[in-house]
């Protein structure tokens, strides 16, 4: 009788632990939340439009030209601006990182080293707050999550300083591929495009996020699969609205007529958006501090504890 009654217990009792979900998320909701984009590419692809057309916010002036006589302006230093924005009572504390156009010189030789260098800074800066004796609660996190890399549409094929930036920043940092103003490429010129450009990641050893790993379950995969099938995003960027069959839409007018930027059918804007915020988002977070910072604070601690041995040790007092 007594194994029954505790057996009816365990049936009918309620604990509540399934309530650490909500608990977790009033937490995090308390802190928000933090991402951290660094955009790389040519001067003049529309890397500062892009970011405001994919958060639905004006968080970098664009140095887009308004008429035709007036010079580019371009990005000369590497440049940090941080927004708060907010949607649906979750707060995203956005890091924006504006490079120089890399390539634009006749002499290109290591163009790279300080995009490179701004990301190591910001990941030395990580443990160095780490290692203090007295940290803080919550370290601040300048590390970069995500690199929007951005290709010129040339139709043909990547420059070979593409290949070689790519590659060093692929070591680094989770680096997402975009073909720029694709509107400028028919849409058989872009599919060709796309292939020639993902032939030449695999052949020259390039491996771009995301990542597959144990803990991915099948629809993980799945998506992650469906990511790289389409690689680099194809995507047109716009903070201007268009008309288009009545309605005000954002686009841009090209010499084949409108295009609808959140249209599937014009560019693949809508899936780069839902791929950086609404699918992976979070796993950009976590690679970042599991793979990429993971590495780098593997390799100093290691130099620390090569260092230490090799320091000569004092002489016993006399």
């Amino acid at each position: 009788m007594a194994s029954t009654d505790a057996e009816e217990v365990r049936a009918t009792a309620y604990v509540g632990f399934d309530t650490i979900t909500q608990q977790i998320e009033h937490k995090l909701l308390k802190r928000g939340f933090q991402f951290n984009v660094i955009v790389v590419g040519q001067t003049g692809l529309g890397k500062s439009t892009l970011i405001n057309t994919i958060f639905a916010s004006h968080l970098i002036d664009s140095k887009g030209r308004m008429e035709s006589d007036v010079p580019v302006r371009q990005t000369t230093e590497i440049q940090a601006a941080s927004h708060v924005i907010s949607e649906n009572g979750v707060r995203l504390r956005l890091n924006i990182v504006d490079t120089p156009g890399y390539g634009d010189m006749v002499n290109n030789e290591n163009c790279w080293d300080p995009i490179v260098k701004y990301i190591k800074d910001q990941h030395s800066a990580y443990l160095r707050k780490e290692l203090t004796a007295v940290r803080d609660r919550y370290i601040q996190d300048t590390r970069i999550h995500c690199c929007l890399f951005f290709i010129n549409p040339t139709g043909h094929s990547l420059r070979p300083i593409d290949i070689i930036v790519m590659k060093k920043l692929s070591e680094v940092v989770n680096v997402v591929p975009v073909i720029a103003k694709a509107d400028s490429l028919t849409m058989d010129e872009r599919d060709a495009f796309k292939q020639r450009i993902r032939a030449e990641l695999v052949y020259h050893n390039i491996v771009l996020y995301p990542f597959d790993t144990d803990e991915n379950d099948d629809e993980e995969l799945r998506l992650n699969e469906r990511i790289r099938n389409m690689i680099p995003f194809a995507v047109v960027g716009s903070e201007r609205n268009v008309l288009i069959d009545g309605k005000q839409v954002r686009g841009r007018k090209n010499r084949w007529g409108v295009i609808n930027i959140e249209d599937e059918n014009h560019c693949e804007f809508v899936y780069l958006r839902n791929f950086l915020t609404r699918t992976h988002l979070q796993d950009l977070i976590e690679t970042t501090a599991q793979i990429h910072y993971e590495a780098f604070r593997s390799k100093q601690l290691l130099a620390l504890k090569e260092n230490a041995k090799e320091q000569p040790r004092p002489s016993p007092a006399a």
